[in-house]
């Protein structure tokens, strides 16, 4: 019985660790996306980075790196200046600790911007490829795009034979 009990705490425990940030709100769920995205990228051996699964796809590295550079762009047209960022950086940002360097500070960047926010400034609007959003829109375009990718990496980590740290036993 003692064994039992034990293995239901250890597991709770476990399975809480999987999910924090879950059913929280924006903040908790970019928490999580953003822990998630980061143990992917440092489980993926620096030489699957250049992998891709055709070609003329991006690869391993070139999707964090669309991430990163994506989260700063949407970020900027909600007010908090970019660090320069280009497109063309996806194909020449390589090196694994390069990669995962911008998308981290991404991700830092919007939980930052965002814990600055007060509640009126979520209705601004903003302008985007010729629309006008409000910042909470951009707010979940961002969040959207990321779980979206989040998606594709574990699709290319587990085609590569690699495990997401969180589902390990």
């Amino acid at each position: 019985m003692k064994t039992l009990l034990l293995f239901v705490l250890l597991s709770t425990s476990a399975i809480h660790a999987q999910n924090e940030g879950l059913w929280e709100g924006y903040d908790g769920e970019w928490s999580h996306v953003s822990r998630q995205l980061l143990a992917l990228a440092e489980a993926t051996p620096a030489e699957k980075f250049s992998w891709r699964p055709a070609p003329g796809v991006r690869s391993i590295g070139e999707v964090y790196m669309h991430i990163a550079i994506a989260n700063f762009y949407l970020l900027s047209v909600t007010g908090p200046k970019e660090p320069a960022v280009e497109v063309s950086m996806e194909k020449t940002v390589t090196a694994k600790a390069d990669v995962i360097d911008w998308l981290k500070r991404s991700l830092d960047a919007v939980a930052t911007a965002r814990a600055h926010l007060k509640p009126a400034d979520y209705q601004h609007k903003v302008s985007i490829y010729g629309k006008v959003v409000t910042v909470d829109g951009m707010y979940l375009r961002i969040i959207v795009h990321a779980n979206e990718h989040m998606g594709q990496s574990i699709a290319y980590a587990r085609m590569n034979g690699i495990v997401p740290p969180w589902s390990k036993p």
